[in-house]
């Protein structure tokens, strides 16, 4: 356990500095999903050894240790893991927990918020266009999500400049990419250390979708054309695009990867993750299994004090019977000294 438990928060130290970089050389939607996997297994990873850590300061509560019927002095002696080092770790899981909750509740909220203003639009169709002069494109995740665009936005694109944007914005409905950006938002809530993470995971959302525009119509010049003067207007009026719009992300970065060739696939970059996220569940693996015989170790110590005080005295002894929370850890000893 000493270095095991250790490895998964390892891991997502060097995925934090790596991934985002390798993310912006891969094709768009296998790095949304490689980005994803990464931010839920590290998260899981993170939570374990930070639970393991704080877990050898706990279990060295009397009360706790009576209750799990397990010597305090042998976990003492057991356990690699400096008292510090626990408490620190109980404190950041408890931080993580409380920031987690809270995310959980602003991201049900802003849901049920986007099914209200989506059943709220005009018309029943999938696109509704608001009478507002300030140029808005985005999707609105619901059920089904709608694609908002002002008359202002209209005012602005030609008609394959508009054809490009609303094929953009379909392409975030049909993917569900709002799902993803829950995730890591949420993520990042236990883990601070993801926000790189997260911000490159946004950006490959916004060339998911660009991609598959321009693979719509055909033509990526005029999603590029689209995305810029989206982002201008939008620009000119100093507002703030909101997720999942067209003029999110980094405009300039989108549009020079519209005016090249599409990206190739390159499968090194993810065999690479894949192996140090194995890494990580395999660290995290290990870790608990060095803890729960720890744990058995120090509930095999307990049984045998309990044992040698409740015997009594002399031949009668050896008709004692011991309590019946030590049988299993007796049988185990008289099956290892048959063997």
């Amino acid at each position: 356990m000493l270095i095991s438990v250790y490895i998964p928060l390892a891991v997502t130290a060097v995925l934090t500095v790596l991934a985002p970089p390798l993310a912006r050389r891969l094709a768009p939607r296998p790095a949304v999903w490689a980005l994803a996997c990464t931010a839920l297994v590290t998260t899981v990873g993170w939570t374990g050894s930070l639970a393991l850590l704080a877990f050898t300061a706990v279990a060295q509560i009397p009360e706790v240790a009576a209750e799990g019927r397990w010597s305090v002095a042998a976990l003492q002696a057991e356990d690699p893991v400096q008292l510090t080092v626990a408490l620190v770790s109980a404190l950041v899981l408890l931080a993580g927990v409380v920031s987690l909750t809270r995310a959980a509740v602003r991201q049900a909220r802003h849901l049920l918020w986007a099914r209200r203003a989506c059943a709220q639009l005009p018309g029943d169709e999938e696109l509704a266009v608001v009478d507002d002069g300030a140029p808005q494109a985005f999707a609105l995740p619901g059920a089904p999500g709608r694609i908002v665009v002002s008359r202002g936005m209209l005012r602005c694109l030609d008609d394959e400049e508009r054809e490009a944007l609303l094929a953009h914005e379909r392409a975030h409905l049909r993917g569900r990419h709002h799902l993803f950006q829950i995730l890591w938002r949420l993520t990042t809530a236990v883990n601070p250390l993801l926000r790189p993470l997260a911000g490159a995971g946004a950006f490959a959302l916004e060339r998911w979708a660009d991609e598959e525009a321009a693979t719509r119509i055909g033509s990526r010049r005029t999603v590029a054309r689209a995305v810029g003067r989206a982002a201008l207007a939008t620009s000119a009026h100093a507002a703030r695009p909101p997720a999942l719009a067209a003029t999110g992300g980094a405009v300039p970065q989108r549009v020079r990867a519209l005016l090249a060739p599409p990206p190739p696939r390159r499968p090194l970059p993810i065999a690479g993750g894949a192996l140090l996220l194995s890494l990580c569940c395999v660290g995290l693996a290990n870790a608990a299994s060095d803890s729960d015989h720890m744990l058995d170790e120090a509930q095999r110590a307990q049984c045998l004090t309990a044992i040698a005080q409740a015997s009594p005295p002399g031949p009668e002894a050896r008709h004692h019977q011991p309590p019946a929370c030590c049988a299993h850890h007796l049988r185990g000893e008289r099956g290892g000294h048959r063997a």
